[in-house]
């Protein structure tokens, strides 16, 4: 095992140290150049594409050091205190990746994806090796609380190739939520495998308050009817004006705020187009190379979630939830987490998007119960993340107390993690509680995937033309640019 994990190092730390935008520019290139694709064509594609995640990560960051001393200024006003700090996913992703076993962890992951396109069991080549790090931070988590690198690997394993499943069974939502049939993006990023149990309180919505739908609203149709009001630039505005409100701040930083919301969410409508346009020449690749050798089979390409960064849903329940998430920060028993770096919550508002299909109302009640996973989850990992962080000497962390993150990807996981590595000592209860939440978490993924292949069913039943009632309102030009 140690040779193993000594060659994945040998070939992919010199690349790892890079950083995503660079690594995924690599990646890119050489899988365009190697299915056939002209080099200096593929070479641009993967320019485009550290482009498009450049741009995201710097707005994500604009948008989250805007509010970050608006939420601390209403959390001081209230004089509550709670012991972790929150640093967002960023540092969390510097720690897994100064960890030896990532890379270890990716070389397994690449082969069981060849494997499983070998055996026709996906039809998604995964290209996303950055996020990586959401998969391995579990099992080194199930590492520190007690489990032997066998039995994390393992874990690894099975939470993988049910996220590569998911980027399958997902692909025809994100072709009617970028209202793009033809496009090959998909994604394996963990914040996606919350969809079973967002698709849970989904069909408990269908029956106890579908009545809700009626006030439901979307940014492209409300821009249709009243223009400017409701457009992402406005949507901005009222969030900006309500955060600061609740935050008692002045009237300049709610200026600030709602301006700076405006253009985040116009950005990230802008930007998420260039991912699409970075994976042209690998689609023609991958389609030309099916056609030649695979009998015609179409390939997904699975990115990292910001492709489909254009949905103003994404960015307007996000907002929305920030302040609720905070509250709930406040309240919950047992939680030490105070929402900070993670409070524009990325790992939480996609998956809501897919499983809903942008219906807003859904997305905020559904978030709001499911954040208290995140919170419980951000606590309870806190001394594992300090740990290591400490042992690696990561810059910019805090000499005492705890570090964590509100809203990292993967709650359910990392819980699951923690109960391997304390059944790992031979406690009897810990084995059965282990065996149990595995069980239980197959088991409603296998539901919701068979929910998702009826959706999917419905979708192709008329061809593309899915009907008014399973149709997504159309991005607006400003999206499709």
């Amino acid at each position: 095992m140690s040779t193993i994990i000594d060659f994945a190092n040998m070939i992919f730390k010199p690349i790892i140290k890079l950083g995503a935008a660079p690594i995924m520019l690599i990646v890119l290139t050489l899988i365009a150049w190697a299915i056939g694709v002209k080099f200096f064509k593929a070479l641009e594609g993967g320019i485009k594409l550290a482009i498009a995640l450049t741009g995201i990560s710097s707005v994500i960051g604009l948008l989250t050091n805007a509010y970050q001393p608006a939420i601390a200024a209403f959390v001081k006003s209230t004089g509550i205190k709670l012991s972790i700090t929150d640093l967002g996913w960023a540092p969390l992703a510097t720690i897994t990746w100064g960890s030896p076993y990532t890379l270890f962890f990716l070389a397994i992951m690449i082969i069981v994806n060849l494997i499983m396109l070998f055996w026709k069991k996906t039809d998604t080549l995964d290209v996303d090796i950055f996020d990586i790090w959401h998969l391995s931070f579990t099992g080194l988590l199930a590492i520190f609380m007690g489990a032997n690198l066998l039995t994390a690997t393992l874990l690894v394993i099975f939470i993988g190739v049910l996220k590569i499943i998911n980027s399958d069974v997902m692909k025809p939502t994100f072709n009617d939520l970028l209202d793009d049939w033809e496009n090959p993006m998909t994604t394996t990023h963990l914040n996606y495998m919350m969809n079973p149990i967002i698709m849970v309180f989904d069909k408990i919505f269908d029956k106890i308050f579908p009545w809700l739908d009626k006030y439901d609203f979307d940014a492209a149709e409300l821009n249709e009817k009243i223009g400017f009001w409701g457009s992402r630039f406005a949507i901005g505005v009222y969030l900006g004006i309500f955060i600061g409100l609740i935050a008692k701040q002045n009237l300049i930083t709610i200026c600030t705020l709602s301006f700076t919301a405006a253009t985040c969410l116009e950005l990230f409508s802008i930007i998420g187009s260039w991912f699409i346009a970075a994976v042209e020449p690998l689609s023609q690749g991958v389609s030309d190379l099916a056609n030649k050798h695979l009998g015609g089979r179409k390939l997904n390409i699975g990115l990292d979630w910001p492709f489909i960064a254009g949905r103003a849903e994404v960015w307007a329940a996000a907002n929305v939830l920030a302040p609720i998430m905070l509250l709930e920060a406040l309240v919950l028993p047992h939680n030490g987490i105070l929402p900070l770096g993670g409070i524009i919550g990325m790992g939480v508002t996609p998956a809501l998007l897919v499983v809903t299909r942008g219906k807003i109302i859904r997305m905020i009640v559904i978030g709001a119960i499911e954040l208290p996973l995140f919170l419980y989850a951000g606590t309870a990992s806190a001394p594992f993340i300090t740990s290591v962080a400490r042992k690696l000497k990561t810059p910019g962390i805090p000499r005492t107390g705890l570090i964590s993150s509100s809203t990292k990807e993967g709650p359910i996981e990392q819980f699951i993690a923690i109960l391997l590595g304390k059944a790992s000592h031979g406690d009897v209860m810990m084995m059965l509680y282990f065996a149990l939440a595995i069980a239980a978490y197959l088991a409603i993924f296998l539901w919701y995937r068979h929910e998702m292949k009826k959706r999917n069913q419905a979708y192709f039943k008329d061809g593309k033309d899915v009907g008014p009632e399973l149709r997504l309102p159309k991005l607006d030009n400003a999206a499709k640019a």
